[in-house]
């Protein structure tokens, strides 16, 4: 007992019960611990850096700070059911730990609902996770997650979406694309670079840079499929074209590719290029533009850039289909595709 209270005491005064040693005082309240929130890895065991070692590494560090179960994909489309069934379970969060791709079924798995996503980087480029601002590196990318526990500010973005006619291949319904989507050349570079992981894996950029060059030379300097874009009133005769719900379009390692103006992810409207046609000195110009930081591709005198839609149309003109990526994965070929955006469509946290 104080002093104080002894001294009351004597006068007569109540007296306060005794506290038991080791107790709290009785003005002091325990805080309860900090509940940890609900966190599910998703996991594509066969991303370019995915591993069973980095698999249980990432669960292990990643458990100080979250309650985590992981799970991975046994397939295609796979991540998009079980990121329906974590929005429905209630989990406080989903991580996508692989490529592009493996965010984008992710993404459209989580479309409308409250869970918000973020991401591991597993992929070779990782472009939706750097765009959030994400480290490219798998251990800087952990510690970026943990610190979220401490600064938990999930935010709203926008999701780009195409819909698709005269489909050959995995486009059944309406697919939503986090940052870029394209029907040409890009789409047949994913193509030809996804057929061989192993390359892919091993060289990374530089890979992609060097079937971009192979399949312009054979597909798309002689005789490349012809398309129009309806956009904006105008009619626009293309070779290929990208639209972009974010930027930049890719990276080449950790340095951006700018193609299209004006865009954010939560901008609420597409931009992309329009390129008009292929010639053999056309094409190293507008790659030098897309890795000089000074320079603009949409301003090349064969590109048309696309600003500020809400919608638009890409359709063949000879008949012949279409290659188109989403999200850098290649989807099949279309004879028609439809762009549209749905703002704020994705909770995500980074």
């Amino acid at each position: 007992m104080s002093a104080a209270s002894a001294t009351s005491a004597s006068a007569g005064e109540q007296t306060m019960p005794a506290e038991r040693p080791g107790s709290a005082p009785a003005d002091f309240e325990l805080e309860a611990p900090a509940v940890k929130r609900r966190m599910l890895i998703i996991v594509n065991p066969y991303a370019t850096t995915v591993s069973d070692r980095l698999r249980h590494l990432i669960v292990y560090a990643l458990q100080g700070r979250f309650e985590v179960d992981a799970l991975d994909t046994e397939a295609r489309g796979h991540a998009t059911e079980l990121c329906r069934e974590a929005a429905h379970e209630g989990y406080d969060v989903v991580v996508a730990f692989g490529g592009d791709g493996t965010v984008n079924e992710a993404a459209n798995g989580l479309l409308g609902s409250p869970t918000p996503l973020t991401c591991l980087p597993g992929g070779s480029a990782n472009v939706f996770a750097k765009m959030l601002g994400i480290p490219g590196e798998l251990v800087d990318a952990t510690e970026h997650l943990l610190a979220l526990a401490d600064d938990w500010r999930p935010r709203r973005v926008d999701l780009g979406v195409v819909s698709a006619d005269g489909t050959e291949g995995v486009l059944a319904e309406d697919r939503c694309f986090t940052f870029a989507s394209g029907l040409g050349v890009d789409a047949s570079v994913v193509e030809r670079v996804d057929a061989n992981p192993r390359l892919k894996a091993r060289l990374g950029a530089y890979y992609f840079t060097w079937v971009a060059l192979h399949t312009f030379a054979r597909r798309y300097l002689v005789r490349p499929p012809r398309m129009e874009v309806l956009a904006g009133g105008e009619t626009l005769p293309s070779v290929t074209t990208i639209v972009q719900n974010g930027s930049p379009f890719t990276y080449f390692q950790n340095r951006p590719i700018e193609i299209a103006d004006g865009t954010t992810l939560d901008s609420g409207v597409l931009c992309g290029c329009v390129l008009h046609s292929a010639t053999p000195l056309s094409i190293p110009s507008i790659g030098l533009r897309a890795f000089s930081r000074g320079m603009r591709v949409s301003h090349h005198r064969q590109i048309t850039g696309l600003c500020e839609l809400t919608e638009l149309t890409v359709r063949s003109t000879d008949e012949r289909p279409l290659p188109l990526q989403v999200d850098g994965d290649f989807l099949g070929e279309v004879t028609q595709a439809r762009y549209s955006i749905l703002p704020g469509a994705l909770n995500v946290v980074a």
